[in-house]
Order: structure tokens, then sequence, then C-alpha cells
């Protein structure tokens, strides 16, 4: 297929949904798939403004902190339990243990919660490949003090990288190189003392962004600390290319 990729904002926000502003999520639709990119809390109920629950064909998620996946949690109810009627258990890619996280939450008898009813679960690991209709997925471990993972996705025509959440590392500037875009986390408002790098600032999106030889940077997961405007304005100092924020109910297209 030769259509181009969009990436839809559900939300962007960090570690809470603000007004208006779910956590972190995105709609990717591309070579005839949608993909569902992480599900931080309040993403489902925008998902449902593009799509539904049973027309997605996968979803994917970076790591197991609630602003990344929460609304799993809800979702599962809508696929077990409502109106939707999905032909087989959605696909979901995602860290170790995902499946057992969600049934230690969801399961509240003796017996536990059929995860696997609604969810058909890969666990990713770093060099991760999938095929999800048109679209080519590549996942490698990322620096986040916990299992965590960024991903490229490739149509025939343009590449999308989603850092998830990671300080700068080795693995995602790999990833990333010569990608259409790179929508990285900018959380951090400069990198605490004694901390390991668990988080981007965004000087160093946009030299994880220039390294990588991406064509734009879109950046994302903007921390309280700072504001959109001041988070593209100190990326753009370090990466000559396009710097936007990735603002709810957003649309980019790519190429």
């Amino acid at each position: 297929m030769t259509d181009p990729l969009r990436l839809t904002v559900l939300g962007s926000a960090t570690p809470y949904p603000e007004a208006g502003n779910p956590c972190s999520g995105y709609l990717v639709e591309g070579g005839g798939a949608r993909i569902w990119l992480d599900a931080g809390t309040g993403t489902l109920g925008e998902l449902r403004r593009y799509t539904r629950l049973d027309e997605l064909d996968a979803i994917w998620i970076s790591h197991l902190h609630a602003d990344h996946a929460a609304d799993l949690l809800t979702a599962y109810y809508g696929a077990r339990y409502a109106d939707l009627t999905p032909a087989a258990p959605i696909p979901l890619f995602g860290p170790p243990g995902i499946a057992d996280r969600l049934a230690h939450f969801l399961t509240n008898s003796a017996v536990r919660s059929p995860i696997e009813s609604a969810f058909a679960v890969t666990e990713l690991h770093d060099g991760h490949t999938a095929e999800v209709g048109g679209l080519s997925l590549t996942t490698r471990a990322v620096s986040h003090g916990m299992p965590a993972f960024a991903v490229r996705i490739s149509s025939d025509t343009a590449s999308l990288v989603y850092s998830g959440d990671t300080g700068p590392c080795a693995n995602l500037t790999a990833l990333a190189g010569g990608c259409g875009a790179l929508l990285c986390e900018a959380d951090w408002p400069e990198v605490p003392a004694g901390e390991d790098p668990v988080h981007h600032t965004p000087e160093e999106a946009g030299e994880t962004a220039a390294a990588a030889g991406a064509g734009r940077l879109i950046v994302t997961h903007v921390g309280p600390f700072l504001t959109p405007e001041e988070a593209v304005s100190r990326a753009s100092a370090r990466f000559a290319g396009p710097v936007d924020y990735a603002a709810p109910r957003s649309v980019f297209t790519l190429p």
C-alpha cells in the first residue's frame, strides 16, 4: 500500500491528565492498519473520536507506567462486556508481564480475569519485529529504569519513531536513523543532579533528532514544569529541522 502514515495525538500530558489533554496515547494509521500507540489515562475516550476498539489492528505499549497503559483496563471491559464485537482478541504488544499486570488489577475473585480473551498478548523484547497490515514495527529497548521500549513504524513511503519514555540512549538514536519523524518525549526541564537519565530535556530531544538525521521532531510528554512553547524553542536550538508540539487532537501526515 502507498497511503501515507497519519499520526493523531490522543493525549500527551504527564504524569496525570490535564483538562483537555489526556496522558500519552496516539493513533497511527497507514498501510491499511490502525494502531493504538500507548494507552495512557484518558486516551480511550479520545480514540473513540476516530475509530472503535474492534476496528484496531493492534495496540502497542511502551512501558507499564499508568500514564502510558492505564486505559487498557477499561479497554478490557469495552472488548468483553460492551457493544463492541471484536472478531478475535485484539493484538497487544507490550513489555514482559503485561498480561499478569492487567489480570492482577482486574481480578476480583479467586478466578483470574481472562485477559487473553480480550487481548492477544505478545511480549516485547529488544529487536522485536512485527507486521501489522502494511506496516512494519521494530522495537528497541530504551533507558527508563524499567523495561521500556521505543518503536519504529514504517510503511513503504514513510517512517515514524516513537521514543516512549527514555533518556538519551544509543538504541533510540540508531532506531531513529533517517526516520521521517521522531516523536520524542521532553519531560525534564533539566537533568536532576545525581539521577539516572530516564527522560529527555528539550535540548536532548533536539540532539537525539539531529544525531539520528530525523526529518522532523515532534516533542511530546512535556512535563508540568515546561510549557509546550518552551519545549519547542529549546529543542529547536539543537535541531535544525521542523519542530512541533504533540498537541491533543493534532494530526501529522508523513511524509
